[in-house]
This record gives structure tokens, sequence and C-alpha cells, in this order.
């Protein structure tokens, strides 16, 4: 009685090629489906290799399919804005730890894409000079996103993942939850007698900057307050900090909430200047973490979202798209984390409210 090839111990992809005559390359080729005509492989070829694999009781092994299912283990990064200049530090820094340290777990390589030239402060993802396909998958960080690029990529089938919530249909993404911690921290304003308040954001259509603006409106509609009765929205590009507390010194405002801390620091030298004192004439609310370069000495009350989880929960969700023994339910490919309210001591009661307890 012939003794079958897998009396002889487990059955590898090497054994195949020494039972077929071929080269392991070429088993490896068969069994991920790529024996076509681009890698010149006979028709005769593969079905040899393919009657010795049904012929024995091989098995692919589930981390070698996980390294063929996503190539070199190369991840690419794509920022929409430049990623090292320190007007971004803040939002960046964070996010490349993250990502970094899931990929070290992993034993993924990162390329970060930058030959597509930035044209107005913005990346293109589809310039010519853009190299995606080098990559098993990639990354997309961006405060803003063009929404007909990322539906374009969905429909190329290319795996990505991006940072932050996204409109576009079918994208997947890992984001932080801005809308239920700016109401959180709306919900601390007006309890401690708030009422006129003062809103700085950047000039954007981001949706995380939309998700901050819609978690604070909903709050003060929440509690009976018309949000653009008792708020002074002001879109500022953070170039000109004296312009911008000038509105907010004209609004009447008890509380600055503030989208991006450098905007408030930039502003705070404005603020001693006219006699005002942070928090007992002026409370100030960030809607994230100051970077950790800052000067300042203001110790904000803020919404901390996890940026560096982010980071690392984006590249977990990416790996599990590219491995081809992973089923990912369509709930799985939209991730949403809590962000963290910092007391801080930058908000308390207004002198108003303070007067009328007394």
């Amino acid at each position: 009685m012939t003794t079958p090839p897998s009396a002889h111990g487990r059955i590898t992809q090497r054994r195949i090629a020494e039972l077929a005559g071929v080269s392991q390359a070429t088993v490896s080729l068969v069994l991920n489906g790529k024996a076509d005509a681009s890698t010149r492989i006979p028709e005769e070829t593969r079905r040899r290799v393919l009657d010795v694999i049904n012929s024995t009781t091989y098995v692919p092994d589930p981390a070698a399919r996980r390294l063929a299912g996503v190539g070199n283990k190369i991840i690419g990064v794509f920022t929409y804005e430049p990623a090292f200049p320190s007007a971004s530090l803040d939002f960046y820094a964070a996010l490349l730890t993250g990502i970094e340290s899931e990929a070290e777990v992993l034993g993924c390589d990162l390329l970060l894409f930058t030959s597509a030239p930035v044209e107005g402060s913005r990346r293109r993802l589809f310039h010519e000079n853009n190299r995606l396909r080098l990559a098993d998958g990639c990354l997309l960080l961006g405060q803003e996103m063009d929404t007909e690029e990322l539906e374009r990529l969905v429909a190329s089938g290319f795996p990505f993942v991006a940072i932050g919530r996204r409109e576009a249909e079918g994208v997947p993404y890992v984001a932080a939850d801005y809308v239920t911690g700016t109401a959180a921290l709306a919900a601390r304003a007006i309890e401690l007698g708030h009422r006129r308040f003062a809103y700085v954001h950047p000039d954007s259509r981001g949706e995380s900057v939309l998700d901050r603006q819609r978690g604070f409106r909903a709050e003060l509609e929440r509690r009976g307050i018309a949000a653009d009765d008792a708020t002074t929205f002001i879109a500022s590009a953070g170039e000109d900090a004296a312009a911008d507390w000038r509105q907010v010194r004209a609004s009447g405002a008890t509380v600055l909430f503030v989208e991006n801390p450098t905007y408030a620091i930039g502003m705070f030298p404005h603020i001693v200047r006219d006699g005002l004192s942070v928090p007992d004439d002026l409370s100030i609310v960030a809607l994230a973490d100051p970077s950790r370069s800052s000067e300042s000495d203001l110790d904000f009350t803020r919404l901390s979202p996890p940026r560096t989880r982010l980071g690392s929960e984006a590249l977990t969700l990416l790996s599990r798209i590219l491995d081809p023994s992973a089923e990912v339910d369509a709930s799985e490919l939209r991730i949403t984390l809590d962000c963290t309210v910092t007391d801080g001591a930058t908000l308390a009661r207004p002198r108003t409210a303070q007067e009328t307890t007394r």
C-alpha cells in the first residue's frame, strides 16, 4: 500500500513543491489564486500542483495565510495636511505614536506618502505622483478629506481606514465621539450659570469640527437655550489672536469654548491686557488637548480625545480588513471611541451668578 504524503509529517508548501516538481514560489502563487497568464505559469503546471494539494491533507497555516494576504506587510499613511509643521503637531503626533506602536505589534512597516504635493494646504489622494498601491493598505489622516476621493477609493476596492468620522458612504473609520464630550462640557457650563457663550472654531467643514458644534448646540437646545441667540460663533484661521479676542470681548460672553487650545493661548495675553482674569471674569473650555510644547500655564478645562488609541485602533481595524481569514461585519467597520473630560481650572461660575447666590 502506498503511504500517503501526510504520513511523513505535516505537509508544507515546500513538500508540495517537491512532490509536484516545481518551485515553492509557484506553489504559493497557485494557493493564492495568482497563477494566471500574467505569472506565465502553464495550466498543466497549475493542475499538477492542485492535484498534489488535493491528494494530501495540506491545510494552509493561518499565519502564512495572513502574511500572504497582506503582501509585504507595508502599511501606508497618507496625510491630507503636512504632518510635521508645528501647527500640525497637536493633531498628528499622538495619532502617529499610536500607529507606530501597533505597527510594531503587528510586525508591519509604515510608509508615509509624501510625493503628492501640498496644494492650497492639502494633498490630493489621487494625484498622479501618489503611489498608494506600493502599500498593502493605507491609513488616511486629515481634519478635512475630499468626499469624492473617498468614494472613489471605496469603489476601487483598495483597503483603507480613515481616522476620524467620515460621512462618505462605505468608508471604514475609527473616530472620537466629539458630540457627547462637547455636550458634557456645555452642560457643565450651563449648570454653573453661564448663559452667554462665545465659540471659536476653525474655518472648516470637517466632520470633527461639525461634530463638536453639533454637541454644543444640542445641549443648549436641550436646556431650553437658543444656541444662535446665546452664542457668538467665530470662524478663525488662528492667525490673528487680537482680532479673535476683540470679537469674543464684544460678544459679552462669560465662557469661551474654543476648538483649538492654541487659539485660546494666543488670546490670553490680550485677555490679561484688558484686565480680565481666567476663570473669574472669563471661563475657557478647550475642546482638545493643548500641545505638550505649549508654554502656557493655563490648565484648561477640556475635552481629551483618545488620539493615540485612535491611531492604534485604526491600524488594528485595517489589519483585520487585510486578513483573508477574518470576517469583518459591516457594523465593525465604523468604530467610535469616547473622549475624556478633564476638569482643569478654567471653568467657574460667572461673576453675575456668584453675585446672585450671595
